[in-house]
């Protein structure tokens, strides 16, 4: 009778309405990480998901499943990886808040200037030097997650939906830090493509065809080896950068958005673990 009663404090059913919506809107987040989803899209559906993870937090068998002695390591998992998924959206963010910043000043730098006057080489290479710091931090944050094990295997329904949650939302942000990071190797024609791809509208996906955006990467190119300043041209490249630079900031804030989620279920994975 003890073992039936351990049982089924254990292991919530996978039918509850809250269970199904915490599994759905996972399976649609690792669609988006399949297919062609914007990352305003991507962010959006990891609030969603948080916001469905903190209810079923508030489930009592599942507070009862994390509290349980038996359940001490997997809870302990679980703590601290809400500790580590704080620590790398913090870094995504940052990085999305510099990378916004290293537009502004170049856009600064480009206005300042007026046609006629020396090239733009200065300007521009002042931007690429700000991306490779930009470039640091992200590298170092992947060499951090690289040491990170991953374990798959729960015989715990809650445990492994919450190692679930934690997998998909490590997922998205690395896959944001590589879009907003530089290559190791890129040729002179692209530019800064790579980057370009992820900030499209909020309809528009990730990939596709060459927009507007990659063709100002690759006139920024162009501006750098220029003698002179083409009036036109730079209008041109300022019109893109203020698109990218706007796309920067919405997906700082949507980050900005899911950091504060993942502050709520801490405190509630807290709480659930103090009494």
């Amino acid at each position: 009778m003890a073992t039936s009663h351990v049982r089924s404090i254990s292991l919530p059913s996978r039918s509850h309405p809250l269970n199904v919506s915490v599994e759905d809107q996972l399976e649609r987040l690792r669609s988006s990480q399949t297919t062609s989803t914007s990352a305003y899209h991507k962010l959006s559906g990891l609030k969603v998901l948080y916001e469905c993870v903190d209810d079923f937090l508030q489930l009592p068998l599942s507070q009862q499943t994390l509290s349980n002695e038996q359940h001490k390591e997997g809870a302990e998992e679980v703590l601290n990886g809400s500790f580590l998924l704080l620590d790398v959206c913090s870094t995504t963010r940052d990085a999305f808040s510099s990378m916004k910043e290293c537009l502004q000043q170049l856009e600064s730098s480009l206005r300042r200037r007026k046609g006629g006057e020396s090239g733009l080489a200065t300007e521009v290479e002042a931007y690429m030097v700000s991306r490779k710091q930009i470039n640091k931090t992200i590298r170092k944050c992947f060499r951090n997650l690289k040491s990170v094990e991953k374990n798959n295997t729960s015989a715990i329904d809650t445990l492994g939906m919450l190692r679930d949650v934690k997998e998909i939302s490590l997922e998205i942000f690395q896959s944001l830090l590589s879009l907003a990071s530089q290559p190791k190797a890129r040729s002179s024609s692209h530019g800064w493509s790579v980057v370009s791809k992820l900030f499209q509208s909020k309809s528009v996906s990730c990939e596709g065809e060459a927009t507007e955006l990659e063709k100002i990467d690759a006139e920024l190119l162009v501006l750098k080896s220029s003698k002179d300043i083409n009036p036109v041209q730079v209008q041109n490249v300022l019109k893109g950068l203020e698109a990218l630079e706007s796309s920067f900031q919405e997906a700082e804030e949507e980050l900005e958005g899911v950091y504060r989620k993942l502050v709520k279920t801490r405190v509630s994975i807290l709480n659930i673990l103090s009494h």
